[in-house]
């Protein structure tokens, strides 16, 4: 055995020098793997609404039980609160008061997508179209020539609900966004991205056959409402009651010859929430309350009676201290908050974006991100030296893997999160989330082992002894 020398030595203690997860732990990998097994199903429920209807009846086999203001709760209590069908908070009761703080993490379970227009519906080149208008950042380009699925929801004047979804199974018929062939298109090439496909040419192509009536006016048009009719039993006035969107039909897929990736739609922030929801299902007598949070509107600002910006999370709080006997301001003093989104991975195919030193790397675990925000951290949440020792000790006491990183360059832009919305409440907070390639593109990548890290980083905070000192 070659000794090692005094600087080796010295290195060894006082630099950083981290292994990947895979070079650390090989083994380990088959964890991974069977984790995102459950995660690769998660991630086919691809809208907010779809994604509460999921996991309703799996807290209610758990023990789950909707939450009632006034309820005497014992420790160990499971339960559960909806918000308008897209957002939920479950949670774990702990043995400690709530007066003594909660633990709560969040992600949001909406990803960008295209949005039906009020008046979608329209015939033009006897083709039949829905307008679209996009929800979210997305590369509007990205979204041309790629199969999409419908999915949502539909009140019509008959008083019925009827909630669609067409164009996954591949015995059902797709749908897409056309482009210019490129033998025309010397024009289009000359414009920037931003400009290569504009807003208003996002129609969704679902039909090209005509009405058998001479005397019919646009008569795709009128062939496509009635097998809309046929199906769902919805008229064209209908839509001004609906919540329709298209979403990439891509099923969640691993990615490589090793398969140690995952390509699917929808990981921002999917792979946060599944994570947690997990860990909260997993967490049995935790020592303080765990709540946690599937968010809605989080990719258009988290404004809404549904963002995370409403009263609702606030109002469920007061109500667990009022239960109590609690104030409130006591509960969010001394609570700590991880706000789960996603950050962006090193792709060597763009390092010009990254500073190395300070960027997350796949396969490393999940990223802390003591700030976000853009330039001069506008709009940011920073986390305090208190909260990210606390939550570093914890991880370093169960042995989790995380790093540590920024979303890219300092003036090259930025991002926001959920962070923000929970720290005005005085709850501590710090992001943390899986490294991301193709972030906000119709398919996104991540690493099994960053999302089964991530589910043991929250596991770890939830059922720590931890108290706040701070």
């Amino acid at each position: 055995m070659v000794k090692k020398s005094k600087g080796q030595e010295l290195a060894e203690n006082i630099l950083t020098n981290r292994k990947s997860l895979p070079e650390e732990s090989p083994k380990s990998f088959r964890d991974a793997d069977e984790f995102c097994e459950g995660y690769k199903e998660f991630l086919s429920y691809k809208t907010e609404r779809e994604v509460v209807d999921y996991v309703l009846p799996i807290l209610e086999e758990h023990g789950y039980r909707e939450y009632a203001r006034g309820s005497k709760l014992k420790a160990g209590s499971k339960f559960y609160k909806v918000n308008r069908n897209k957002t939920i908070l479950m949670c774990t009761k702990g043995k400690r008061p709530v007066s003594e703080g909660v633990r709560v993490t969040v992600a949001h379970i909406d990803s960008p997508r295209l949005d039906f227009k009020p008046h979608p519906l329209f015939e033009d080149g006897a083709m039949a179209y829905f307008k679209t208008h996009y929800y979210g950042g997305i590369k509007k380009y990205q979204w041309t020539t790629i199969p999409l699925s419908i999915r949502g929801v539909v009140y019509t004047k008959k008083g019925e609900t009827v909630k669609v979804r067409i164009g996954e199974e591949d015995d059902e018929p797709a749908f897409l966004i056309t482009d210019l062939l490129p033998h025309l298109a010397q024009n289009q090439m000359r414009k920037g991205a931003s400009e290569v496909i504009e807003g208003e040419q996002m129609n969704l192509l679902i039909g090209s056959l005509p009405y058998e009536d001479d005397k019919v006016k646009e008569r795709v048009k009128l062939a496509i409402m009635k097998i809309l009719n046929d199906k769902y039993g919805i008229t064209e006035d209908d839509f001004e009651t609906a919540e329709l969107c298209a979403v990439p039909a891509f099923k969640p897929r691993d990615l490589g010859l090793d398969r140690s990736m995952i390509a699917a739609y929808g990981q921002d922030d999917s792979s946060c929430a599944y994570a947690e929801f997990m860990a909260e299902l997993d967490t049995k007598n935790p020592e303080y309350t765990t709540v946690t949070i599937f968010a809605d509107k989080e990719e258009t600002g988290s404004d809404g009676v549904t963002g995370m910006r409403s009263f609702f999370f606030r109002d469920f709080i007061e109500d667990l201290a009022q239960d109590e006997g609690a104030e409130v301001r006591d509960v969010m003093r001394n609570s700590v908050c991880l706000s789960c989104d996603v950050s962006a991975g090193f792709d060597p195919a763009f390092p010009d974006v990254m500073e190395r030193n300070n960027c997350c790397f796949m396969n490393m675990g999940p990223c802390l991100a003591k700030y976000d925000g853009s330039r001069g951290k506008y709009s940011t949440n920073d986390a305090s030296a208190e909260m990210m020792d606390y939550v570093i000790s914890i991880f370093r006491d169960a042995g989790v893997r995380w790093q540590i990183g920024e979303l890219g360059k300092i003036d090259l832009g930025g991002g926001g999160t959920i962070a923000s919305e929970i720290s005005i409440h005085s709850i501590d907070t710090v992001d943390i989330g899986v490294p991301v390639l193709s972030m906000h593109a119709p398919i996104e990548v991540t690493a099994k082992m960053d999302v089964y890290m991530l589910y043991k980083a929250i596991r770890a905070v939830y059922e720590s002894k931890k108290a706040k000192a701070f």
